[in-house]
């Protein structure tokens, strides 16, 4: 189904470690850089707050679900989660080096509580759990300054990446986000438009850097190993990642006066498809979102954030009966 997708021309944009990050031309009817500048600078303002949203399939090394999920091996997941929780804090200690002063820690990833709270670097705080009404975007709101997406992954209709999927490998092949394939990344940057906070970092492999590049073109993606496959990867050693992870939260929250808003046309439109029809007619069952065909559905709005809290409805919904 991707490949019928148009994908936008390469151009590079800021990305470290293995592989290319791909950045859009920009489309009709886009906000233009300029329009979306983030207005509120880190000079003059004794609290810059940052929002992390931490995942746990990109992160170095991760290449099979027995490494992130404590159901299917308990020893393997206790190493992982420590790799994990060493990445998530080379990110906050980066962007405290670069004027950062406070955290909100998201832990985005299974049942939501993979982090050990007093763990986290510069007294982060740490909203954990599962049933949060904003799911992986809970806690943002107009008082941050950047947000973090840390150990994200791809999307199943991209190129290959390693654990790839869209919220649930389950129910859905694929989503566009105004006719270009989106991850999670980029369906949760929605939320930030909202809000108007720039993403301003994101960690993971080579397909999740170049997935983000269209929608948010000043993010500074930090690539951590270069997907072979769904499950293979070849990954940086785990103090190279941080090394480059620390380096570019630094520079991110550094670069924050001149960090554009996600590039999201309004209003936007999520193409969801999925993998059997009785997950589309469920779908539909919820109020503005509308049949395409036997396994698309559409969603349109010009608040972002509601746009995502339908889309969120939807995964929930559909969820019970994909599993």
């Amino acid at each position: 189904m991707a490949g019928s997708v148009p994908r936008p021309a390469p151009a590079a944009c800021r990305s470290v470690g293995y592989g290319t990050s791909f950045a859009s031309h920009r489309r009709p009817g886009d906000l233009g850089t300029s329009a979306q500048r983030h207005r509120r600078t880190t000079s003059g303002s004794a609290n810059v707050k940052i929002f992390v949203s931490s995942d746990m399939e990109g992160t170095t090394g991760v290449v099979d679900w027995s490494q992130c999920r404590a159901e299917e091996s308990a020893a393997e997941y206790a190493y992982y989660r420590g790799l994990l929780q060493h990445e998530v804090n080379a990110a906050i200690d980066g962007a405290r080096a670069g004027g950062a002063t406070a955290f909100l820690v998201n832990d985005s990833h299974g049942r939501m509580a993979n982090l050990r709270p007093d763990a986290l670097s510069g007294r982060a705080r740490y909203l954990s759990g599962r049933h949060k009404p904003l799911y992986m975007m809970q806690g943002l709101d107009p008082s941050f300054d950047a947000v973090f997406f840390v150990s994200y992954h791809g999307s199943m209709a991209g190129s290959p990446a390693a654990l790839s999927h869209t919220y649930n490998p389950r129910a859905i092949s694929e989503v566009l986000l105004n006719g270009i394939t989106a991850g999670e990344s980029a369906i949760n940057a929605l939320v930030a438009l909202g809000h108007r906070v720039p993403v301003a970092l994101i960690t993971g492999d080579d397909t999740t850097a170049a997935e983000i590049a269209p929608f948010c073109p000043d993010v500074r993606s930090v690539v951590v190993k270069s997907s072979v496959s769904r499950f293979a990867a070849d990954s940086l050693h785990p103090e190279d990642a941080r090394e480059l992870i620390r380096r570019a939260a630094r520079e991110a929250v550094r670069a924050l006066p001149e960090t554009g808003l996600p590039r999201i046309a309004l209003p936007a439109t999520l193409t969801v498809r999925f993998r059997n029809p009785d997950l589309a007619d469920m779908a539909a069952w919820i109020t503005g979102v509308v049949p395409v065909d036997a396994v698309t559905v559409r969603l349109t709005d010009e608040d972002p954030v509601r746009l995502y809290r339908r889309f969120v409805t939807v995964v929930l919904l559909t969820r019970g009966i994909a599993e």
